[in-house]
């Protein structure tokens, strides 16, 4: 098989999984339906431990601070909520949706110590948190 034919089919395998990888996003991120909702997706965090605090950095982009419930409980801290989507977007017809909406929550297990919540921040789409480590 001549070089030109084997690139042109290496091209079209890899559009082919792009086009699969776009179609499993679509159908994870699709919104649940019943009652109480399940947890659709978990935000990214960065955990930074400093001489006696740890901060947590979570990715919430376009969620409102009273979205967020935060607590500390047998050495985990969890972050749940729900991100949704603006009012004039729910009627629309999405041609791609990679920012993922509905209800999440993200527990991180915290490193050993107790921690009590000092600083609760929501800058620029990230919720910062800053735990103290009590002795």
């Amino acid at each position: 098989m001549p070089l030109r034919e084997r690139e042109l089919g290496m091209w079209l395998e890899a559009l082919e999984l792009l086009e699969r990888a776009e179609r499993l996003q679509r159908r994870f991120f699709q919104p649940r339906a019943g009652g109480r909702r399940r947890a659709a997706w978990e935000p990214p965090v960065d955990v930074v431990e400093t001489e006696g605090e740890l901060w947590v950095l979570v990715a919430l982009p376009g969620v409102e601070p009273g979205e967020v419930e935060v607590g500390v409980a047998d050495g985990t801290l969890v972050v749940a909520g729900e991100r949704r989507l603006p009012p004039a977007l729910r009627r629309g017809h999405f041609h791609r949706l990679e920012i993922p909406h509905g209800r999440f929550e993200r527990r991180i297990e915290l490193p050993a110590g107790g921690y009590e919540l000092r600083v609760r921040e929501l800058v620029n789409g990230c919720l910062v948190l800053g735990l103290r480590r009590r002795w």
